[in-house]
């Protein structure tokens, strides 16, 4: 058990990772052939302008997750997870069918819908993926499970966002990656086969189809375990950080580096990277145990190579290529570093919130997670929004940010040190 491949070569735990790897990978291919796409050939699928339909579709995409985590929460803790698993992956292969036609026929509202389902897809599955996990594994083969996860989720995310891009540009791109979707839906479907069951804990419990009422009981149930509660807190402010990075990539290296296309997936490609190497560097310090001082650290990373990041990109000098530049490697070096420490700070989070979580609530307490992980996004979002209105540079503004994240490693430091007192 020295290393956490060993997993995969387990029935209960590589069927579900090849399901969750090619689901985030059919996710991000078909949602960025649809931004590329819309983006040069705005004209000829909508009279929007191609500045709105960035936000539109991230906006329907994140949609779901406010409706539907409550109802997600409740049917994996209500039902067999295995089971669940499967169906939710006829479901994608459903919409995948739906978003070949809609590329076929250049239906742009077709198309946001299927946005809207793949959202919905994702709500459905986050609440079985990350509660199966501590229902087939051992409390020793979190650190472990959760690694290979998030860096395996994080790597399908680069995968399928260059897979899009890349086909966006042929000519039918978007049919071609319909088609290629479809195909990939099928492999996730036969992986969800082969996941062992995972039986509800709490059959017996009352289920609701108010939507309302769902989501103020998720938040509720999570609020009252003090420790997974400020868990969930500390994981939605990684993917706070993590969205507003990746959101302003295009951006930045427009009006900062001065670069193009290719820049900006160097700079996605070694943040995914960094992400990856940080879960799996992780697993080796943790030595199968959840370790709070990893969460510090990782913290303490992101704060200070963020920093580093953005005083870097402040007095950015733009002069000749950029592969030439010693501050573009400056800068690629801190963002590499930044996805390191997330790593580092995210999955000892997530290993303690299913491990301090009640077996039969895990389902729920999971939804809240994606309810407050859905909230802290937006709100991040429209805050980077007012700021860029009100004259703020990109520089600014991630300097900003990583500073914050000081102080939320302070917090943590406090709070750990209030449990040993």
């Amino acid at each position: 058990m020295s290393s956490p491949i060993y997993l995969l070569k387990t029935r209960r735990f590589a069927p579900l990772f090849g399901t969750q790897f090619l689901g985030a990978f059919n996710d991000n291919l078909f949602k960025n052939t649809l931004a590329v796409i819309l983006t040069f050939q705005a004209a000829e699928w909508t009279s929007l302008s191609s500045a709105l339909l960035a936000p539109l579709i991230g906006a329907i995409f994140i949609l779901p997750f406010f409706l539907f985590s409550g109802l997600a929460g409740e049917l994996a803790d209500k039902y067999d997870k295995a089971r669940l698993s499967r169906i939710v992956k006829v479901w994608e292969i459903f919409l995948m069918v739906i978003a070949t036609v809609g590329f076929a026929t250049h239906s742009f509202t077709t198309l946001l819908i299927v946005v809207f389902g793949m959202g919905m897809h994702s709500t459905l599955f986050g609440p079985i993926k990350y509660s199966i996990i501590p229902q087939h594994m051992g409390e020793n083969e979190l650190i472990s499970a959760n690694a290979l996860v998030e860096s395996g989720t994080f790597a399908a995310i680069l995968l399928g966002t260059l897979m899009g891009g890349i086909v966006s540009g042929i000519p039918n791109g978007g049919v071609i990656a319909g088609i290629a979707a479809i195909g990939v839906a099928l492999i996730g479907y036969i992986f969800s086969r082969y996941i062992p069951s995972a039986p509800s804990l709490s059959p017996q419990m009352p289920f609701s189809l108010n939507l309302f009422a769902q989501t103020f009981n998720t938040l509720r149930l999570a609020y009252q375990n003090r420790i997974v509660f400020l868990a969930i807190l500390a994981i939605s402010w990684f993917w706070l950080y993590g969205a507003l990075l990746l959101s302003q990539f295009p951006s930045f290296v427009q009006t900062v580096l001065m670069g193009d296309e290719t820049t900006v997936t160097i700079l996605l490609s070694l943040f995914t990277v960094g992400i990856g190497a940080g879960s799996i560097l992780c697993e080796r310090l943790s030595h199968h145990s959840i370790r709070p001082s990893l969460v510090v650290i990782g913290a303490i990373g992101m704060g200070l190579s963020g920093i580093d990041f953005a005083l870097t990109a402040q007095y950015f000098t733009a002069v000749g290529e950029i592969n030439a530049n010693p501050q573009f490697f400056h800068i690629l070096f801190d963002l590499t570093l930044i996805g390191v420490f997330g790593g580092l700070y995210s999955v000892p989070l997530y290993a303690l919130m299913q491990r301090r979580s009640e077996a039969h609530s895990r389902s729920r307490i999971i939804a809240a997670n994606n309810i407050l992980n859905a909230l802290f996004m937006v709100s991040g979002a429209v805050v980077t929004m007012i700021l860029l209105e009100g004259g703020w540079d990109i520089p600014d503004i991630l300097l900003m940010i990583a500073i914050a994240t000081l102080f939320v490693a302070g917090v943590i430091i406090v709070k750990l040190k209030q449990k040993k007192g």
